[in-house]
């Protein structure tokens, strides 16, 4: 029965060539026949037979129609783009005029997802059989796939126009000028273009971005002319801030434009008709003078002609005032504090800024502070278009809080005000990102779209994947239905850049392998986006890799991260080493879960030891292993005692508190220290180790722990009741002297005094620079994703812990001042000399305390293992013990006073 379907297949080839069935034979059943055949082979598994059976016999008889029509469904039920089959069956019968087949075989294709080929073809269809609403439809679903197509965006475009629906041709006309703009087909965008201004004149924000593109992409002076035709609507309907702007920019293209520049001196004149001294200014900034340079003209005449009676302006020391008269060359303002200030023409030309009426400057000068506070909290929206035309129109969240707080607002009004503000800056359509600044805002003429809004991001974007993280957002809005879909012109720019960075690649880098992983995914949504001239198979990028380690730590994006070792585990025969290789730049379950489905528990164990063996330079990676899959089985099973495992995490735990009193990657080491301790103490693996080991092992234990300098004492108290109530009569070695000094221990007067300072800064320094960043970031609202919250959070409970065990260890510790060390045997204070009958070698140690302890320059403290070992010792013993494993066999040379 397995054989049934290739056998089925192989009688329909054998007979079609015998019997040379001609196309006029066949009709839309047979091919329905074919399909039912196709039905079992899908059912049992044979695709690959049979398609290897279509290509053979494709060899010989080339134009086979069954060959061509099972082989070309089976690749295309692949979600590959290899249509080839189909599309060569659809042209033979075209070309006969078979147009009730071409049509199901066009649709055959599209029931495994759009193809330009095959809707082109079905709109054929339709029009050779007059169906046209048939055909429109079709077309409409072929411009959202075709990206190049344009003359069929601008049928659809005149078809709407026909019928009266004018929005949706405007859309259409608008897609059609992008596309034409990307051909460089001048006539054909201009004649769009004239059907633009005749519906949609006032979108000037989109007139705009099609001419900087026209601009770059055919030439400036092809830009320059299609503003030349836009202007006449605005200056016929005398919007004259509008022409002007598009005077200017005419201006900017070709500055000796003679049309331009005398159109924009009319403008003005309109525009101030009322001014007392427009000519004067006319005049004097040579704004109709060929010779004067036309950009250095508008602006001098834009500065004079703003200096006019009843005018706010602003100085930088005397503030804002208004302009009460200008005379000839005189000009007088009256300031606040300084009433009928009288400067020249152009003194004031050069020191003064001239204020809108609606400038927030402006607004406090002359409303009530009561009056404008209720206008900012109550008109949210008013207040951010004010505060940021009053910037320039552009103004970032520090700037606009500058301008508010403390002038207007106080700073808890602040916080609740600007959550609100923050979500009508990212959702109004009213505000819209600077292309260059991505943290600076400004009021728009026209709304903006949220793909606008997402393509401005994109383009300001300078790290690369940011930019991923940006049209991975884009393409969740349009799977949510937020827009129309990926036939948006911006969404095609974004992709392209990625296509772009696959082309002429000669070194595979992290941004060439994270694009190919990109442009994969997006495929595999949208098929129809395929760049067909690009190789996007995974391995033969992956095989130019020269560096793994550094190509892929450098991946910033996590889901890229994953998709990479997927395509590794699928693809390269030695993954299991190379996923060993990479877990320390992905700390993810998936590698350890891939290595345990795939029975490699020996690499498992291998990653582990690697690790182990080099703990302290790979200490996130380690600590990760060893938090996550201590209780796996092949962690259980790994030859290691788990008292290891323990020893080299207090180990870690010792080095990250060293670390952050050394100001040594402190976030980082507060992160890992705060694993640690959560891994030895929270989850209690310490307390069930000291309920489960030997004594000898909890000694070890136990001594290391005490060691830690800046752990919590409360948790070395637990502890040590812990092992008291299983071995009552259990020596905790170097504490039976120390228990005569108080609850503490001994310290040197030098060292007493530096925690006092310590103390003191803390108390005095630290703690209020922490409270003004826990201030300054309140002041940032949304605490929920506020990062500068949370860091100075987590250093407040940093500083308020460490400020309590000082104070605790000062209060218990007790000073031992040179001249009170006793040298009969060793004690605090005195230096010992040790002959080692191991190695033969002499050795001196320093004994001082937890505070001084320094053991790479041979200062231990003496409640250490060590020191608890020598301390009241005497010269002549001979001592042998063992810590940690490791054998000891000391002769006690002498002990003198050390220097402290």
């Amino acid at each position: 029965m397995a054989e049934q379907a290739l056998t089925d297949i192989s009688g329909l080839l054998n007979e079609e060539k015998w019997t040379r069935a001609t196309l006029n034979n066949y009709t839309v059943n047979n091919f329905k026949e074919l399909d039912n055949v196709l039905e079992q082979v899908f059912a049992e598994g044979r695709q690959d037979d049979v398609l290897a059976e279509c290509e053979e016999h494709l060899q010989h008889t080339k134009n086979s129609i069954i060959a061509l029509y099972i082989s070309g469904v089976l690749h295309i039920s692949r979600q590959t783009v290899n249509d080839t089959n189909l599309v060569a069956l659809i042209n033979i019968f075209a070309d006969n005029h078979k147009w009730n087949i071409v049509a199901y075989l066009a649709n055959r294709i599209l029931e495994f997802g759009e193809n330009k080929a095959a809707l082109r073809t079905l709109a054929d269809c339709y029009n050779n059989e007059n169906q046209l609403d048939n055909m429109y439809a079709v077309w409409e679903r072929l411009i959202r796939v075709d990206f190049d197509e344009a003359d069929i965006v601008r049928r659809l475009a005149e078809r709407k126009e026909e019928f009266g629906e004018l929005e949706e041709a405007v859309d259409y006309y608008k897609k059609a000028l992008h596309r034409y703009i990307n051909k460089k087909a001048f006539n054909n965008l201009r004649e769009v273009w004239h059907k633009l201004i005749q519906y949609a004149p006032e979108e000037t924000e989109f007139f705009y971005h099609a001419e900087s593109k026209i601009a770059k992409s055919i030439s400036p002076e092809r830009a320059s002319q299609l503003l030349e035709e836009l202007y006449p609507y605005f200056k016929n309907n005398q919007r004259w801030d509008t022409a002007i702007e598009l005077l200017k920019r005419i201006l900017h293209y070709e500055p000796k434009n003679a049309f331009a520049r005398n159109e924009i001196v009319e403008c003005y004149r309109a525009k101030y008709a009322d001014h007392s001294h427009l000519e004067e200014y006319i005049k004097l900034s040579n704004l109709n003078q060929t010779w004067r340079n036309i950009h250095d003209a508008i602006a001098d005449f834009e500065k004079h002609i703003s200096f006019d009676a009843g005018n706010f302006v602003h100085h930088r020391a005397w503030g804002v005032g208004i302009i009460r008269s200008i005379d000839d060359d005189s000009v007088v303002v009256d300031f606040a504090r300084r009433r009928g200030h009288t400067m020249s023409l152009k003194m004031a030309v050069s020191s003064l800024d001239i204020l809108e009426r609606n400038h927030l400057w402006v607004l406090k000068s002359i409303w009530k502070k009561e009056k404008l506070r209720k206008k900012v909290k109550g008109d949210v929206v008013w207040a951010l278009r004010t505060v940021v035309k009053s910037c320039g129109n552009a103004a970032d969240i520090k700037r606009i809080k500058a301008e508010l707080v403390p002038s207007i607002l106080t700073p808890n009004e602040w916080t609740a005000w600007s959550a609100k503000a923050r979500n009508e800056l990212k959702t109004n359509q009213e505000f819209g990102n600077l292309t260059d600044k991505l943290d600076h805002y400004m009021v728009r003429e026209q709304p903006i779209t949220f793909e606008e809004k997402t393509f401005n991001k994109f383009k300001a974007e300078k790290n690369f994947f940011d930019r991923v993280k940006t049209i991975d957002e884009f393409l969740d809005y349009i799977e949510d239905g937020g827009i129309e879909g990926t036939d948006s012109q911006f969404f095609r720019e974004m992709f392209d850049y990625f296509v772009g960075s696959l082309r002429n690649v000669t070194t595979v880098n992290e941004y060439t392998i994270s694009s190919l992983l990109l442009v994969r995914r997006i495929i595999a949504r949208y098929p129809f986006l395929h760049p067909g001239d690009l190789d996007l198979e995974f391995l033969p990028h992956y095989e130019q890799i020269s560096d793994l380690e550094e190509v892929f730590r450098w991946i910033e994006n996590a889901d890229l991260r994953k998709e990479f070792l997927q395509h590794l585990r699928r693809q390269v025969s030695d993954w299991p080493d190379r996923f060993v290789q990479l877990f320390p730049y992905a700390l993810t379950r998936e590698i350890i879960t891939e290595l345990e489905r795939a029975e490699r528990t020996d690499k498992l164990q291998e990653l582990f030891h690697r690790l182990h063996s080099n703990y302290r330079d790979q200490r996130e990676p380690y600590i990760w292993l060893v938090r996550n899959c201590y209780q796996d089985k092949w962690f259980q099973e790994l030859e290691m005692p788990f008292e290891k495992v323990l020893i080299s995490m207090i180990h870690l735990l010792d080095i990250t508190y060293r670390d952050i009193d050394n100001k040594r990657d402190t976030t980082y080491n507060r992160k890992l220290n705060r694993q640690i301790h959560g891994f030895l103490f929270k989850d209690r693996n310490v307390s069930q180790f000291i309920a489960d080991a030997e004594e000898m092992s909890i000694t070890r234990i136990y001594t290391l722990i005490s060691d830690v300098k800046d752990l919590d004492p409360s948790i070395r108290i637990e502890l040590k009741q812990q092992i008291l109530d299983r071995f009552p009569k259990f020596k905790f070695y170097g504490e039976q002297e120390a228990e005569t000094v108080s609850r503490g221990f001994i310290t040197t007067p030098r060292s007493f005094e530096n925690k006092q300072k310590q103390l003191q800064r803390i108390q005095e320094v630290e703690v209020p620079e922490n409270s003004k960043e826990i201030n300054a970031a309140l002041g940032l609202g949304d605490l929920k994703e506020n990062a500068e919250y949370k860091a100075a959070k987590e250093r407040q409970d940093f500083l308020n812990s460490t400020a309590a065990r000082l104070k605790e260890e000062l209060e218990t510790a007790e000073v031992m001042r040179p001249d009170e060390v006793k040298t009969e045997t060793v004690s605090f204070g005195t230096r010992v000399q040790l002959q080692n009958n191991r190695t033969g070698a002499a050795e001196t140690y320093t004994i001082l305390g937890p505070w001084e302890s320094d053991p790479e320059n041979s200062v231990i403290s003496y409640l250490s293992p060590l020191g608890s070992k020598l301390y009241n010792r005497a010269p002549g013993d001979h001592l042998k013990f063992e810590i940690n494993e490791r054998e000891y066999d000391y002769v006690v040379e002498a002990v003198e006073p050390a220097e402290f």
